[in-house]
């Protein structure tokens, strides 16, 4: 593979924003890169973990980090999409209806536990994350960029909740599986928690700041064989036997989308600015191919009586697809 003489990208600054979060967060380096993948690409994230293992302040902590505006929601069954996104309130004053913005006009948004909510609420914030903006009354509103939504859920205590339907899911770039700490992580954090003592975090960035990266990480160098790579490993999903993997084809019910194909050139571009390089290279893509992809693999029923992931799956095909 060649690449051309580009100059390697300056993440200093994603470097101060990863040390700001690890002043709380401790451990879950895979879950901060991948907010950082979000937020530097522009993609939004689904985190799924049990209580407690610092999602919400991982997300707090990233907004303070880069002077940007951050609402948390807590998603309920009695949610309305006018709690969201606001409603339209009668002005005494003017004798006329003005627009009274609701939470989700902030730069990041933590829906947390975005399947207890109704289908209409997740409907509203779906259709805000795709079309960066909203409609109050009459009028429709854009949203200010950098705007990221991390939605998290709970994979116990199902009961009573809203699953989202696989085409909703598709509008996240990332799925994000949170795991437990290990025992010398566990010890850390109580020794920073326990006391209760706040901890300052610096702002080392600015939305524009932001912004500047998300334009030079649009413009890392990929090769053509990296293309060829990401297109490969999406259509196996669809395909399997296609690259010999026949005994998966009755696994799988749908593939991944092309827009799969799209944020996995995004998320692997952002993986390779946070490493310094100017180019992409497959470990990048194979990276961020499972938190791409893990979502969009729908199985069959044969496939869940066998106890198969679409972890499993997706591992599968990137052993089986010839890396460039």
């Amino acid at each position: 593979m060649t690449t051309r003489a580009v100059r390697a990208p300056d993440a200093s600054l994603t470097n101060a924003v990863v040390e700001e979060v690890g002043k709380r967060v401790v451990g879950q380096q895979a879950m901060v890169e991948r907010l950082l993948v979000g937020l530097l690409t522009g993609g939004h994230l689904l985190l799924e973990g049990v209580p407690g293992l610092a999602k919400t302040l991982a997300v707090r902590t990233l907004a303070e980090a880069i002077r940007t505006s951050f609402q948390r929601i807590q998603f309920t069954p009695d949610l309305l999409p006018a709690d969201i996104i606001g409603t339209m309130v009668f002005d005494q004053r003017t004798g006329e209806f003005r627009p009274k913005r609701g939470p989700l006009f902030a730069n990041v948004i933590l829906a947390d536990e975005i399947n207890r909510a109704p289908a209409k609420v997740q409907a509203a914030l779906l259709e805000a994350m795709q079309e960066k903006q909203v409609t109050i009354g009459t009028e429709t509103h854009p949203l200010d960029e950098p705007f990221l939504v991390l939605a998290t859920q709970n994979p116990i205590e199902q009961e009573g909740t809203y699953p989202l339907p696989e085409a909703q899911l598709d509008r996240f770039m990332l799925k994000i599986f949170i795991g437990y700490p290990s025992r010398d992580e566990e010890k850390e954090i109580l020794w920073r928690m326990a006391g209760g003592q706040d901890i300052p975090i610096a702002r080392v960035a600015d939305p524009e700041d932001i912004l500047q990266i998300r334009r030079t990480i649009a413009e890392l160098y990929m090769d053509q064989k990296i293309v060829d790579y990401i297109v490969d490993l999406v259509r196996a999903t669809r395909e399997p036997q296609a690259v010999g993997l026949h005994e998966v084809r009755p696994l799988i019910a749908y593939g991944a989308s092309p827009r799969a194909s799209i944020y996995l050139a995004q998320a692997a571009r952002a993986h390779a600015f946070l490493r310094g390089r100017a180019y992409v290279v497959p470990e990048d893509v194979k990276a961020m191919a499972p938190d791409v992809m893990r979502h969009r693999v729908l199985l069959t029923f044969e496939a869940e009586a066998e106890d198969v992931t679409s972890d499993g799956v997706v591992e599968k095909i990137l052993e089986a697809v010839d890396v460039p």
